[in-house]
């Protein structure tokens, strides 16, 4: 969102990462960075508890996991849903303090659902938009959800949500119709001033409690000319000769993940084992150079997959390197930009074994950063990005190991012909849909939201009290 706000202005409003911090002092600390970026920073303050309970608990324990089919990592604690209903609610409260009439507001992600309706009990009446950045379950996933019908109604009080793929919509259209309507009866919201719903598709509207919601696919992207221009510096030129160097003429298969259970990160190192043995000419001639970003390193499940990705990782190279050769090259931490676009610069082929991705912006980041002699993405079908690049990359299925292997084989061996054809295509969908343009599609679309609509769907939301509304929300 960074470049994005640099681009347009405005106020980010969000939580800054501290447990119990003095908002005043923080506050005075954010203005001086304000004044460089360009757009304003506001601090909401939670916390510990709240920390624990609505960012821990009820965001990454139950909405993370659900929603990327993770369903047994969820726990389902009523004291997680009590907390994320009052943050949202403070959230709510700041924003309201800052904005003015005419302003839109921009709501982002998961964590966030409920800000729209608890505005709307504030009496607030801009244009507010929703974008989701990670999947929308199918209705048998989200149904597991004990609180299911409060997030699809919180979602009903935005006026434009944003999806990263036209699945997601339909997903989300399809939960609407089937969790909140008797099956055979005229379809209704259940309240007296209900309307009926229509047959939803994407980029169409819902009518609901005499709101209109809109849905649309807004595929988001990454700052291209930033990536690309970085790569082709002298610093990452550098840092490129001399990694290339240190890898001589072997082929690179680059992943780099955060440390997560949906990022089929054990599926990844299972099938570049398949590869090795299933193609013997690959041993000593590519080498699969894996980054994990640190990711929530208290919590005991990722502290077992951690260990479970290392000691596949161990296996690997104990039993298949050679004098010279070691299979994996694994690295546990933090990269920065240069580190990440030199990587990506020389890297022959990167591979992207999502078990479920609201996009993966790696991909697009990879081809950004391809300066040199093009490499070859390897992208699962089950990322958001497949639905935009799936003509160009080799698109796999990740629980597939036997396909997977396969098309580290064929990346490793395709000629450059095919290989310049492919990401040069890759280059100019993704240049041409950044996330400037991503911006402002989402914006353009949130501002033609008709006004007059807006000022009675107003009307009837002052007429109702707003204790009422508020028990509705939570």
């Amino acid at each position: 969102m960074d470049p994005a706000l640099r681009h347009r202005g405005g106020t980010w409003v969000g939580w800054p990462g501290l447990a119990d911090g003095d908002s005043d002092d923080l506050q005075s600390y954010l203005d001086q960075f304000s004044k460089k970026l360009g757009y304003d920073l506001f601090p909401v303050s939670l916390s510990k508890k709240e920390v624990d309970n609505f960012y821990n608990g009820f965001s990454n324990e139950v909405i993370w996991p659900l929603f990327h089919d993770l369903f047994p990592l969820c726990n389902f604690d009523p004291a997680y849903w009590d907390a994320y209903v009052t943050v949202n609610g403070r959230f709510a409260d700041r924003v309201a303090e800052l904005v003015n009439p005419g302003d839109l507001i921009w709501v982002h992600d998961y964590h966030l659902i409920g800000v729209a309706s608890k505005l709307r009990a504030r009496g607030i009446n801009n244009r507010i938009g929703f974008f989701d950045h990670i999947p929308f379950p199918m209705p048998d996933i989200f149904f597991r959800l004990p609180w299911r019908k409060s997030i699809l109604r919180a979602m009903l009080r935005y006026d434009l949500i944003g999806f990263q793929t036209t699945s997601d919509c339909n997903n989300f259209a399809q939960c609407i119709q089937m969790a909140m309507f008797d099956p055979g009866s005229p379809v209704k919201l259940g309240a007296a001033d209900a309307e009926p719903l229509p047959s939803v598709q994407a980029n169409e509207w819902i009518s609901a409690r005499s709101q209109e919601t809109r849905l649309a696919e807004f595929p988001i992207s990454i700052d291209y000319k930033t990536f690309n221009e970085i790569s082709c510096g002298s610093v990452v030129s550098r840092m490129a000769t001399e990694l290339r160097q240190k890898y001589g003429t072997r082929k690179i298969v680059l992943g780099v993940d955060r440390l997560d259970h949906s990022k089929g990160l054990p599926n990844k190192l299972a099938a570049f084992r398949y590869a090795l043995k299933q193609y013997p000419e690959l041993r000593g001639r590519v080498t699969l150079v894996q980054y994990v970003v640190p990711s929530r390193e208290d919590v005991p499940e990722y502290q077992d997959l951690r260990l479970k990705i290392e000691r596949q990782i161990s296996e690997v190279n104990g039993t298949m390197s050679e004098p010279g050769w070691i299979p994996i090259h694994y690295h546990y931490g933090f990269l920065d930009r240069e580190q990440l676009c030199t990587n990506y610069r020389t890297a022959d082929a990167c591979l992207i074994t999502s078990l479920k991705d609201g996009m993966n912006l790696i991909a697009k980041e990879y081809c950004a950063a391809q300066v040199e002699d093009p490499g070859v993405l390897i992208l699962s079908e089950f990322a958001g990005a497949a639905a935009e690049l799936r003509p160009y990359a080799l698109v796999v299925n990740p629980y597939d190991i036997e396909q997977v292997a396969e098309s580290i084989y064929s990346a490793c061996m395709m000629d450059e012909a095919r290989r310049a054809k492919n990401m040069r295509s890759m280059q100019e969908h993704i240049s041409s849909g950044d996330v400037f343009q991503w911006v402002d599609s989402y914006v353009e679309a949130l501002t033609a939201i008709d006004g007059d609509r807006m000022a009675s769907v107003a009307d009837r939301f002052h007429k109702r009290r707003s204790s009422d509304i508020d028990q509705e929300a939570a």
